[in-house]
């Protein structure tokens, strides 16, 4: 395979074009991701004298968001506890998609609370767990395509605390908690939050979704998904810890679509990998074209509201007193306190960005000057031209 291809410098190459072709239909947040994306680790940004430029560090770049995911990782690492994790999936129909495209800020939230109170009233149940469980959640909004695909990935401990807070209940070995009783609730609960938000004004209907702020049409529009199976997918345990942590690290900060998935950019169409769930074998997985244009549109489909936090955590996993309540449930279990994190001696400076070794001999290079954002070191000015004879 040649050099890889980044999805900054597709939108370098075709960005002025598609903004041009859709000026004044981007919001300012897309026009900020795509000119953050744009100058990330260019000159525009400054950088080290190496030269090494600066990262954007938007949430939404794929060359940004490695960095951010181990560093997010480290600070996690003392919350997982010495048991079995599951991994639970909440997806929303199609039909709720395109109500939730143009209302991300509401519909996105209210997917955060219904599954989290779906997730810990059933847990809560004493028919099924009995239990107060933590878990940690992850907005997701897209398919392999960039298609608008809303989820919600969960991380969940197999157990929980008893009532009293007193004791660990743990969960089977290979079953946390029905998916269809799942199903079922996370429906119910979504569709009233759903009913509550139209009532109250907060869902706003533009272009082809405008008939919807009628309610008989918007009646109508949910009339299928109210009698619609809604699936909660629920994987099998994970083998141990580091098996968490490396699942985390793919999902937590995960964009649209990764700069390793592209193959191809000739300057008018862009090629990447894909993979088709409904498919099996060979054909799940195949490679995709578009023109760059509607390679960037979809891309900034899944830009997400100011603000808005796509990372977060419940139960005994959040609150001023997480970690003590997880030493306590550690003791529950018979294991160790997890250790004090390693803190930096306080006279030691952070490096900008961590210094990559000298090209040329391998050895430790270290910052020695800080460029100014906008501002670039230039060589001399060109040489004027000699000074031609006057014509008599």
């Amino acid at each position: 395979m040649g050099a890889s291809i980044e999805v900054a410098d597709i939108l370098r190459v075709a960005g002025p074009a598609f903004r041009a072709s859709r000026a004044g239909h981007l919001s300012l947040a897309e026009l900020k991701v795509m000119s953050a994306i744009e100058t990330c680790r260019t000159a525009a940004l400054g950088g080290h004298l190496r030269i090494a430029y600066n990262s954007c560090r938007n949430r939404h770049c794929p060359r940004c968001q490695g960095a951010a995911a181990r560093d997010w990782l480290a600070e996690r690492e003392g919350d997982l506890l010495p048991v079995g994790y599951f991994h639970v999936v909440f997806t929303l129909p199609a039909e709720i998609g395109t109500v939730a495209f143009g209302n991300k800020r509401a519909v996105y939230d209210l997917l955060f609370r219904a599954s989290v109170e779906t997730m810990t009233r059933i847990a809560a149940d004493p028919k099924h767990l009995g239990a107060r469980i933590g878990l940690t959640a992850v907005l997701h909004t897209w398919g392999s395509a960039m298609t608008h695909h809303p989820h919600v990935h969960m991380i969940v401990p197999g157990g929980g605390l008893s009532p009293d807070r007193t004791s660990w209940i743990s969960s089977r070995h290979a079953f946390l908690l029905p998916v269809r009783v799942l199903g079922a609730l996370f429906r119910r609960i979504f569709l009233e939050g759903l009913a509550a938000l139209y009532r109250s004004g907060k869902l706003a209907f533009h272009g082809a979704l405008a008939h919807l702020a009628d309610p008989r049409a918007f009646a109508r529009h949910l009339a299928p998904v109210r009698r619609k199976r809604w699936v909660v997918y629920a994987k099998p345990p994970f083998a141990g810890p580091e098996a968490v942590l490396a699942y985390l690290s793919r999902y937590t900060h995960r964009v649209a679509i990764s700069s390793r998935r592209i193959t191809d950019f000739d300057g008018k169409h862009v090629a990447f990998r894909v993979k088709d769930y409904r498919q099996h074998g060979a054909a799940r997985h195949r490679t995709l074209t578009l023109e760059a244009g509607e390679f960037i549109r979809p891309f900034l489909l899944h830009v997400l509201p100011r603000g808005f936090h796509r990372i977060r955590h419940y139960g005994f996993l959040t609150g001023p007193n997480r970690k003590a309540g997880l030493d306590r449930i550690r003791s529950l279990l018979g294991g160790p306190t997890a250790p004090e994190p390693a803190t930096a001696a306080p006279d030691t400076p952070e490096p900008p960005d961590i210094c990559p070794p000298c090209p040329c001999c391998g050895g430790a290079m270290r910052v020695v000057a800080t460029l100014l954002r906008w501002r670039q070191p230039r060589g001399p000015p060109p040489r004027p031209p000699p000074n031609r004879a006057r014509s008599p």
